[in-house]
């Protein structure tokens, strides 16, 4: 693992080219994400547009009417007219089923419909249409559909979109893959594309990291040919299914951006979490939090609670509401509020402990922590950190392998950190 954690706008990086998935779950779970071999954590509280960590109990999901008609609409499509009549003649529902599916929406069912191996025969489907799970590995036609999709729907230029980017980006993943058994079935875990494909043309794919508790999508892209069926729709209600009956408890949409209206739709899903930023609990976004994000940029609710706390005892109050109706809160209690702000003490020479980065073992946490015993590796060899020669002459507020072992400790988590191995190129 190589330590690269520098301010850039307002996001820490590291680098890994193999990485269990246990710990990165760990990490996903205090507001980290990837994007090929490059692991990030946005500082939330600094970011332009805070980028928070959501997640759907998948056993509490109900889809919408708007959701469910979209399924409806692709099965629709996919058997055609011609076979649901003659498939309703050879094949008539129970008055048992029938009832069934007026009173409750099979999910499941509905998403598995339409795929070739689930389809009664005969007659004859309008299409073929299948969805397998693959390893996240290059292939032509992946490349051909990402081509399409980065020019058509993103509107990139063609020379601006090559196979080395394509590789980077989404394949080749450096999470391990292995499989587990949960509840007597067999669990796969790590990094795989979800392919549909529609008279053997692969039109869609999903890139999915399967974690020990979540399916976390971190892309989706379909051909600009069938941009009217709402694949977007499709594959998240496809994802949480996957999600539902692979039992790994929870579906990650990626970060949820409620300042950006392209974003929120994130938050249609529902019961979305939200990530807390400081405390890393868990809230529902509806309610309370929702009002907040509503009015402020940044919003933490075990802060916002500490406030209040503070505010009783001092009778003092540090956010300030004005006339268009938003709080305007001063961040006082926090140092450089600003990215700039942010970067150029770190640039000058500030300790990230002073920064008081949401989410971020503080100075104090990292005393408790065994740093001494950390593995790290140089050389080619892998030792503990106490063992280096000049180990206890380093100040964790300094540029020594204490200080930048002691920051990307307080960056990972305590949990996470024993499990790995820092790298210094």
């Amino acid at each position: 693992m190589a330590v690269n954690i520098l301010p850039n706008g307002a996001s820490y990086y590291f680098s890994s080219k193999s990485l269990t998935v246990d710990v990165y779950q760990g990490l996903v779970d205090r507001g980290w994400r990837r994007s090929g071999t490059v692991f990030y954590k946005p500082d939330v509280l600094r970011h332009c547009c805070p980028h928070y960590t959501i997640r759907l109990p998948v056993a509490s999901f109900a889809p919408t009417r708007d959701q469910r008609q979209v399924i409806n609409r692709w099965n629709k499509y996919v058997l055609g007219d011609e076979y649901s009549k003659e498939a309703a003649k050879l094949y008539p529902k129970s008055k048992a089923d029938k009832a069934k599916q007026r009173n409750a929406f099979d999910l499941p069912g509905a998403v598995h419909e339409s795929e070739y191996a689930n389809i009664k025969r005969p007659p004859e489907p309008a299409h073929r249409f299948e969805v397998t799970l693959e390893e996240d590995k290059f292939t032509k036609e992946k490349y051909e559909l990402f081509h399409n999709y980065q020019q058509h729907v993103h509107h990139e230029k063609p020379s601006e979109i090559s196979q080395t980017g394509f590789k980077r980006f989404l394949c080749d993943s450096p999470l391990q893959r292995r499989t587990t058994q949960v509840n007597g079935k067999a669990q796969q875990l790590g990094s795989y594309h979800q392919c549909y494909r529609l008279d053997g043309r692969l039109i869609a794919m999903g890139i999915l990291d399967l974690l020990p508790h979540c399916v976390s999508g971190v892309y989706f892209l379909y051909h600009s040919d069938f941009e009217k069926w709402s694949f977007g729709k499709l594959s998240a209600l496809r994802e949480a299914t996957l999600a539902l009956e692979g039992e790994y408890q929870y579906y990650y949409m990626g970060f949820y951006i409620h300042s950006c209206a392209k974003m929120r739709y994130k938050g249609e899903y529902r019961p979305q979490y939200v990530l807390d930023p400081e405390s890393l609990d868990w809230n529902p976004l509806e309610g309370e939090l929702r009002a907040l994000l509503d009015k402020k940029r940044y919003v933490s609710l075990s802060r916002e609670r500490r406030l209040k706390e503070a505010a009783k005892d001092t009778g003092r109050d540090v956010v300030v509401s004005t006339e268009d109706g938003m709080d305007h809160d001063s961040y006082s209690d926090f140092p450089f509020p600003t990215a700039k702000e942010a970067s150029d003490a770190v640039s000058e020479g500030v300790s990230l402990f002073d920064l008081k980065v949401p989410g971020v073992m503080t100075e104090e946490e990292i005393e408790q922590h065994s740093l001494g015993k950390q593995r790290i590796s140089g050389r080619g060899q892998t030792f503990v950190a106490e063992d280096l020669v000049a180990w206890e002459a380093g100040d964790i507020r300094d540029g020594s392998f204490k200080g930048i072992t002691a920051e990307f400790v307080a960056f990972l988590g305590p949990e996470v950190a024993k499990q790995v191995v820092i790298g210094f190129g």
